[in-house]
């Protein structure tokens, strides 16, 4: 899969979303935008996992259920933090939403 920078995520379709596959190769990330366009505030877990489809998955979280007001914007811009191995054998990165949550993330290397 190649790298897509922007997600619109609506939790109506699935909580959990895969935003990089890993064998994206696209772990050189510089920072994340996530922007609450619900009516609600927002509730948002973002984490790298690898082998996400095996029961005995590594997960990591950079966010654990933030809560994102109304309209409020949330910016990663530590390239440190957000750098992971996502080659074939690596990481993925995902997000959670709740049901009634949508979201814009944008992504940039």
């Amino acid at each position: 899969m190649a790298f897509t920078p922007y997600h619109n995520i609506d939790g109506s379709n699935g909580v959990d979303v895969e935003l990089l596959a890993p064998g994206d190769n696209s772990g050189g990330i510089k920072s994340i935008l996530i922007t609450n366009t619900a009516t609600a505030a927002a509730t948002v877990s973002l984490f790298i996992q690898n082998n996400p489809t095996a029961a005995a998955a590594s997960t990591f979280f950079m966010l654990s259920t933030l809560t994102i007001p109304v309209g409020a914007s949330l910016l990663l811009d530590n390239g440190d933090m957000l750098s992971f191995n996502n080659n074939l054998s690596g990481y993925g990165l995902y997000v959670t939403v709740d049901s009634s949550d949508t979201l814009d993330i944008l992504i940039k290397k």
